[in-house]
C-alpha cells in the first residue's frame, strides 16, 4: 500500500516529488527545510530559526498523514555548516524532549535555496 501525502500546512514540493508518502505503516518525508508555508517565502534568518520552521513543516506533514512527532523513527539532518550543530540540537531537543529518535547528522556543501539546514523523516503512521 502507497499513500501521497500533501497538506497547505507544509511548503509544497518544488520539483517532482512528494511532501511525504504512507507506505506499510510508515511515513516517508522528503526533505524540509526553512519555507513558511503561510507567507509563501524562505525565513531568511539563522540557523536556529531555520531548524524551528524546518520542524514545524514536518510536524504539519506528520499531522496531515495522522501521525506525529513522537512517532518518529529516524531524522535525516543536513547541515550547510558544522559549526551550527549546537544551535540546531538546541532547538531539535524541544521537538524531542523524550526518547528522541535515531538521528544522523552531516554536514553538505549546500543545500536548496542555500537554506542552512534541511531534514528528512521517517515516522510510524
Amino acid at each position: 500500500m502507497r499513500e501521497v501525502i500533501s497538506t497547505d500546512k507544509g511548503p509544497k514540493a518544488i520539483g517532482p516529488y512528494s511532501q511525504a508518502i504512507n507506505a506499510n505503516g510508515f511515513i516517508f518525508i522528503s526533505g524540509q527545510t526553512a519555507f513558511d508555508p503561510a507567507s509563501g517565502s524562505s525565513v531568511e534568518a539563522n540557523t536556529a530559526k531555520q531548524t524551528e520552521r524546518t520542524l514545524e513543516n514536518v510536524k504539519a506533514i506528520l499531522q496531515a498523514a495522522g501521525s506525529s512527532l513522537d512517532r518518529v523513527v529516524k531524522v535525516g539532518v543536513f547541515l550547510k555548516d558544522m559549526n551550527d550543530f549546537a544551535v540546531m540540537n538546541e532547538v531539535y531537543a524541544r521537538y524531542f524532549p523524550a526518547d528522541p529518535p535515531a538521528r544522523t547528522t552531516v554536514e553538505v556543501a549546500r543545500l536548496p535555496r542555500d537554506f542552512l539546514v534541511e531534514m528528512d523523516v521517517i515516522a510510524l503512521a
